[in-house]
């Protein structure tokens, strides 16, 4: 990543402005929905229940993970996004670990679960991710579920 100072943000949906959460869906939006051409409910009402955390760049958000908290299994991390004037810079790294830590402070000592786009497979593998399913298609998009084992337990490769 390049030396672009950035900050993190975590906070609940109703600690947001109304023009910050209105600039945070709309970006969830229009990668999720325009970018990606899938048509599906992206308000899908977990967002009232969830973390969300923003990777901020001059006031701006320049990446974004949502972290849902367990309800039978694991917190999962999703709605993961970098916006696109910051693809390339190594920032989904960035957000990726951030969303790791603060998985581990909110939901300690738990494996971590989410549902990746198929291709993106290596990327979370590499953040010690391991895939826990086949890969199936989610709107039609192929996802594999991942889980990440608790910090302090044995790390599959």
């Amino acid at each position: 990543m390049t030396a672009t100072a950035y900050s993190v943000d975590v906070r609940r949906m109703e600690a947001f402005s109304a023009l910050e959460l209105y600039a945070l869906l709309k970006l969830r939006v229009d990668v999720f929905v325009v970018e990606q051409a899938c048509a599906y409910p992206e308000l899908d009402g977990k967002d009232a229940d969830a973390l969300h955390l923003r990777l901020l760049i001059d006031g701006e958000t320049a990446a974004y993970a949502r972290l849902v908290k367990p309800e039978d299994d694991f917190p999962r991390i999703g709605r993961v996004i970098v916006a696109p004037d910051h693809r390339g810079s190594g920032l989904g790294s960035v957000l990726m670990r951030a969303a790791i830590d603060a998985c581990g402070t909110h939901f300690p000592g738990q494996p971590i679960a989410l549902s990746a786009q198929s291709h993106l497979e290596p990327f979370y593998r590499s953040l010690g991710f391991v895939p826990t399913s086949a890969e199936y298609v989610e709107d039609s998009i192929p996802h594999v579920d991942m889980v990440r084992p608790a910090e302090g337990h044995e790390r599959a490769s």
